[in-house]
Parts: C-alpha cells; sequence; structure tokens
C-alpha cells in the first residue's frame, strides 16, 4: 500500500464522509466538493445505494473516492470494483487490511486503544482512524496517543464538527479529519450542490488557516 496515494487524500486535511441512500444524487455530492474545493469523499458502505454512488463520483475524475465503513474482505472487493481509491473501516481486521494489500490500495483502520494500535503497526501500518473520537476523549485522548506512539497518525471521526477543528488539527499527529457534516443528509436527499460548496468552501478555508498558524 503506497503511503504516497494515501498522503494525497490526507492532503486535503478534511475529509467528507458521505452517506448517500440514492445514488441518483451522487453527482450533486461530486459537483458540490468540486465546487468547493475539496475533492475528496469517503462513501459509506452502511447502504446498498453505496457501489453505484461511488461508482459515479470516481467515474466523474474531478474527486478521489473512497469506500467507508468497510469491514470485510468482500465489501473491499466491491469497493475497489466500484472505483474506489482508498478504504476505510471502523476497527482493525486483518482480512480487511490484507484484502486492501492484495488490491494494493490506502487504508486507514479504526483504532482506539493502544492495544488495538500496537496490532496494526504489527501489521506494518502508521497511521489509522481514530473513531468514535467524541465518545473517546476527543483530541485529547489523541495527544495523549503521540507519547508512547510518537511515529503513529491518526485520522479521527465521529464528534468532528466545526466548533472543534482547530482542536484537532493543531496537533502534529493529526494529518486529517474526517465529517459528515460537511454533506448533510438534507443537501445531499435534496441534490443542494450549493450548500454542499459553502460547507466544503468554509471547512477548506478553516482548515487551511489553522494549520498555517501552526507552521
Amino acid at each position: 500500500m503506497s503511503n504516497e496515494a494515501l498522503d494525497k487524500v490526507l492532503a486535503n486535511l478534511v475529509i467528507p464522509v458521505v452517506v448517500i441512500h440514492d445514488a441518483a444524487t451522487a453527482p450533486a455530492v461530486a459537483d458540490g466538493l468540486a465546487a468547493g474545493g475539496l475533492p475528496v469523499a469517503e462513501v459509506t458502505f452502511r447502504t446498498d445505494a453505496a457501489p453505484a454512488a461511488i461508482e459515479s463520483m470516481a467515474g466523474d475524475g474531478r474527486i478521489s473516492v473512497g469506500a467507508g465503513t468497510v469491514i470485510n474482505a468482500r465489501q473491499v472487493d466491491e469497493a475497489v470494483s466500484a472505483g474506489a481509491t482508498f478504504i476505510v473501516s471502523p476497527g482493525l481486521s486483518r482480512e480487511v487490511v490484507d484484502r486492501c494489500r492484495h488490491h494494493a490500495i490506502p487504508v486507514l483502520p479504526g483504532v482506539i486503544t493502544p492495544t488495538d494500535i500496537m496490532a496494526g503497526v504489527d501489521m506494518g501500518l502508521d497511521t489509522f482512524k481514530f473513531f468514535p473520537a467524541g465518545n473517546f476523549g476527543g483530541a485529547a485522548t489523541i495527544a495523549s496517543l503521540g507519547g508512547p506512539f510518537p511515529n503513529l497518525r491518526f485520522v479521527p471521526t465521529g464528534g468532528v464538527k466545526p466548533h472543534n477543528l482547530a482542536d484537532f488539527l493543531c496537533l502534529p499527529n493529526i494529518p486529517a479529519v474526517g465529517g459528515t457534516w460537511l454533506t448533510p443528509a438534507d443537501a445531499v436527499a435534496a441534490r443542494d450542490s450549493d450548500a454542499i460548496a459553502n460547507l466544503a468552501r468554509e471547512a477548506t478555508r478553516s482548515a487551511r488557516h489553522i494549520v498555517k498558524e501552526q507552521s
């Protein structure tokens, strides 16, 4: 798995986590994210429409599309077949990691505890999803993990919002965050690409300002 490919995704600083119930709404989501200067999306595999939505958005060509909530090898295969270029999992599964390696595709497995993290390191990983961040101490916990794991990176999702974005992105071991606030369910259902573009634009502006202040 190429760290270069993963770094390209993380360079966006904010990764929209998108739940799509009707694949026909996917083009509007792609339009909004592209117009808002945030050319990346993690489409969750929680719905039957996910593979078709990923295929639609990947075929658009303007954004990098990954699959989230991937919990087994079969879903990895489906996501890759649909055009996903990265995989995100809520937990740490060797089956998922190995299948991603088979496809040479980056994977962000979810961790919470030091035991999870050590198991992931044993699999050769150095970048993890931290989920659900809001329920397990948020930025303070991730800051503490920098002590025993100084060379690892964490991408928090679950509880990341505009009001606490700086708490996360100011930490050196957080290269990016993920969140659903960029693609609200009502905006997706209404195919409101303008609303999504505005949220993406504001998130990108805020994230870049936060990171610049730290440099």
